[in-house]
This record gives structure tokens, C-alpha cells and sequence, in this order.
């Protein structure tokens, strides 16, 4: 069952490395990024599972101690999700997989957000989604991973449109501040109805990378009766960040 969830967008500028320079701008993110995990903490679950977006070679299953690297944005710096297996099982063929098991983008934000707060609380893994999974398989998704174990957190990874202003990355298109208001409306009022009716036509033209993740969330959240909070909300680089706590 599911008993917290948190949402964060998943930019490599999340990264100070990364955003070098401009880290400051993004300072307040990350703030609302640590205080929404540390409700995912507070509610001690059994199992933490991560779900960002993934393009076609990094979909599916990554398990704990899978390797990330941000080195394709120019720095030298390498993550893992959570911990490996163990020291006494480094050797181990698990934790060897995991070590071949490489993180898209997405995940290896969420890994060097838990590795800043120290994650501890629970064992986690990851998944990686793509853009044509179906609303309807997001929510099977969903469904699935909140039946794992008695106490299921959900870490959320995905943007919102990358539509917002002239220099954004999709350029700008005048329905993307629209789109973004309800989908942080939606996050904020933990409106799971909301989540499983966004448009997913109109989050693909709108280039949300969230869509997907946000439907997992729904389908995981069916029947939990959990209460959100909207903790960031902006768009720096004409691209939607949201920010979000359930429990």
C-alpha cells in the first residue's frame, strides 16, 4: 500500500556540478526537493520505489546499487541508487548487475537527491518509463507497485512542459502554462482522478516528461485517501518544476 509519495522534477542543473555557475537559481528547488523526501523518511516505509522517464535502452527495472553518471554533461561525477548490496556482498552477482545497470538521467538525478539526505529508511529500486506507455498501463503500473509491500513510498520524478517561454526548450507554446497549472493544482490537492485525465497527446506536443510518472503515481495512490502539498512551483528555464508531498 502506498503511504507517501514525492514528487520532483529531474533537470541535471538539479546537480550543483552540473548548473555550476547558475546552481544558485536553483537553490529553492532543491530546498522542496529535500523536504518532500524527508516525508517519504518520515513515513518509514518498507520499500522506496523511484519512477522517472527513460528513453527506449534504460526502460524498466533498475535495481538498488545501479550506477548514474552525469559525465555527459560535462562532469566528472558518478552515482548510485541507494547503497549496493552490501560490503560483505560486493562481490556478489546481484550487486554486479547492478553495477552494469546504467540510471537514465532521470533516476541518476533522484540517486544524487538521496545520497545528499543520506537515504537510509528503506531498500529501493527504480523504474524508468517511456513517453508511449499508455495512461492506462501507468496506472496498472501503478497498482503494482503499491501492492510490493505493506508500506510502499514513491519517489516521482518528471518535468512539467519545457513550453513556457521563447527560450525554452520546446519553444513557447500558450497552452503549457495552462497544463502546468493544473497538473501542480492536481499534485498540491493529491487529486488522483486529476493525474490519471491529463491529456497525454497534449503532454507529448508540451514535451512533460513527467506525464507518465505522474500516472504511476495515480495508479499507486488509487484508494490510499492521501492529502498533498504543492511545495514548489516555477518554470526558470521555461520548463515546468513542481515540487510535491503525499502522506
Amino acid at each position: 500500500m502506498l503511504v507517501a509519495a514525492a514528487v520532483c522534477p529531474c533537470p541535471p542543473l538539479l546537480v550543483p556540478d552540473v548548473a555550476a555557475g547558475a546552481a544558485p537559481e536553483l537553490d529553492a528547488a532543491r530546498a522542496a526537493c529535500t523536504d518532500a523526501i524527508g516525508v517519504l523518511a518520515a513515513a518509514r516505509p518498507d520499500r522506496l520505489v523511484v519512477v522517472g522517464p527513460a528513453g527506449p535502452s534504460a526502460r524498466g527495472p533498475h535495481p538498488q546499487g545501479a550506477r548514474g553518471s552525469f559525465r555527459g554533461f560535462g562532469v566528472d561525477l558518478d552515482v548510485r541508487l541507494g547503497s549496493a548490496q552490501g560490503e560483505a556482498d560486493a562481490n556478489s552477482r546481484a550487486d554486479a548487475e547492478a553495477a552494469e545497470c546504467v540510471l537514465p538521467p532521470s533516476l541518476a538525478v533522484a540517486a544524487w537527491l538521496l545520497t545528499r539526505i543520506r537515504w537510509s529508511t528503506a531498500p529501493l529500486e527504480g523504474l524508468g518509463v517511456g513517453e508511449p506507455l499508455a495512461a492506462e498501463r501507468c496506472i496498472e503500473v501503478g497498482g503494482e507497485i503499491a501492492a510490493r509491500a505493506d508500506r510502499v513510498a514513491l519517489l516521482v520524478m518528471g518535468d512539467a512542459s519545457a513550453c513556457r517561454t521563447l527560450k525554452a526548450p520546446g519553444y513557447l507554446d500558450e497552452r503549457a502554462a495552462g497544463f502546468d497549472a493544473e497538473v501542480g493544482r492536481a499534485l498540491g490537492a493529491a487529486d488522483v482522478a486529476a493525474l490519471k485525465a491529463l491529456d497525454a497527446e497534449l503532454a507529448h506536443e508540451l514535451k512533460a516528461a513527467g506525464r507518465a510518472p505522474w500516472q504511476v503515481l495515480a495508479g499507486a495512490a488509487d484508494g490510499a485517501a492521501l492529502s498533498g502539498e504543492l511545495l514548489y512551483e516555477d518554470a526558470p528555464y521555461g520548463v515546468g518544476y513542481l515540487v510535491a508531498a503525499w502522506s
